[in-house]
C-alpha cells in the first residue's frame, strides 16, 4: 500500500514516544484478580476488510465497511490478545470501567486503523452491550464476566489509554500490509497467492511465523505474536481458536485470495441492508 504521508509519520513517532513511557509494571497494590495466572504472551489479531466487509449483510453508521470511499483497504486491527501457551486465555481480570473520554486523543486513529466491521453492539464482561473498543478494553480488564475476547494484558499495560495506545503502536511498527504489498501480494478478486509465501514474506520482515485464518479461500485475519517486551515470537498454530476461528493449517488452502472491497457508503446501502 501507500508510505505513510509526513502527517501519518508525526503521528506514529508521537504515537511510539508515548507509548513506551506509558507501559510499566502494575504494583502488587493494584486490584488484580488472583485466580488467573499471568498471560505468556501477546497476539495482535488483525483482520482484512476486504473478505470481512463482502460478506457484510448489514449497514450502519459504526460498520466501518458503510465509509464508501473511506472504508478500510489495509488490514485492521481486531484486538491485542494476551494468551497462554496451551492455547487458553484469561478473561475479566480487574475492575474497570471504560471510559472513552480517556483516549479521545487517540480517537483519529483509533476511527481509522481500528474500527469495527459489523453493526452488532458487543458484550462486555458486566454482561450488558457496548462500543466495539469497549468490549476489547473491558474484556482485558474488568471483572465481572468471562467473554470471548476476554484477556488481562497486567502487568505490562496498566489502563485503558496505555493498552490502546500500545496496540496502536505495535500495528504501525509492525505494518503487515506494507510487507505483504512489497512482496507483491496486492488486493485482487482475480488473483490466488501460495500461503507458504505469505507466511515467508511475515518471517522474512519480522523473523516470526504468523497465524492465518482464512474463510471460503480469502485470508479473513492474520495474527502477530509477540513477547511481552513487544519482540515478535512465533505464534502457536491452533491457539487462541477464538470466534470460532482456526489455525492457517486448518483454515487455509495452499492459495489464498485478498479480496478487494468497494463500499458504495451508507446511504446507498439503508435501502438495500436494511429490512
Amino acid at each position: 500500500m501507500a508510505s505513510f504521508s509526513p502527517a501519518q509519520s508525526l503521528l506514529v513517532a508521537l504515537l511510539l514516544t508515548a507509548s513506551f513511557c506509558q507501559i510499566y509494571a502494575i504494583n502488587n497494590g493494584d486490584d488484580a484478580v488472583s485466580k488467573f495466572r499471568e498471560f505468556d504472551y501477546f497476539n495482535l489479531a488483525l483482520q482484512w476488510p476486504g473478505t470481512v466487509c463482502g460478506r457484510s449483510r448489514h449497514c450502519c453508521s459504526s460498520n466501518a465497511c458503510c465509509r464508501g470511499s473511506n472504508a478500510p483497504v489495509e488490514f485492521t486491527i481486531h484486538g491485542l490478545w494476551p494468551d497462554y501457551n496451551d492455547g487458553t486465555w484469561p478473561a475479566c481480570c480487574m475492575r474497570s470501567e471504560f471510559e472513552e473520554k480517556e483516549i479521545t486523543t487517540l480517537l483519529d486513529p483509533l476511527e481509522k486503523y481500528w474500527p469495527s466491521l459489523s453493526c452488532g453492539s458487543p458484550s462486555t464482561c458486566h454482561g450488558g452491550k457496548g462500543s466495539f473498543w469497549a468490549h476489547e478494553f473491558l474484556s482485558d480488564f474488568s471483572l465481572l464476566l468471562a467473554e470471548k475476547h476476554g484477556t488481562c494484558s497486567s502487568p505490562v499495560v496498566r489502563d485503558e489509554y496505555s493498552y490502546f495506545l500500545t496496540t496502536l503502536n505495535v500495528y504501525f511498527k509492525y505494518n503487515v500490509t506494507r510487507v505483504l504489498s512489497d512482496a507483491g501480494y496486492v488486493p485482487s478478486n482475480s488473483e490466488k497467492y501460495p500461503l507458504g509465501g505469505i507466511i515467508s514474506a511475515i518471517q522474512n520482515a519480522f523473523h516470526a511465523t504468523p497465524k492465518l485464518v482464512c474463510s471460503k479461500g480469502a485470508l479473513e485475519e492474520l495474527h502477530l505474536c509477540f513477547y511481552k517486551d513487544f519482540q515478535p515470537r512465533d505464534c502457536l498454530a491452533g491457539s487462541s481458536i477464538q470466534n470460532s476461528k482456526y489455525s492457517s493449517k486448518s483454515s487455509c488452502p495452499k492459495y489464498v485470495s485478498l479480496p478487494t472491497y468497494v463500499s458504495p457508503g451508507l446511504d446507498a446501502n439503508k435501502a438495500t441492508m436494511y429490512f
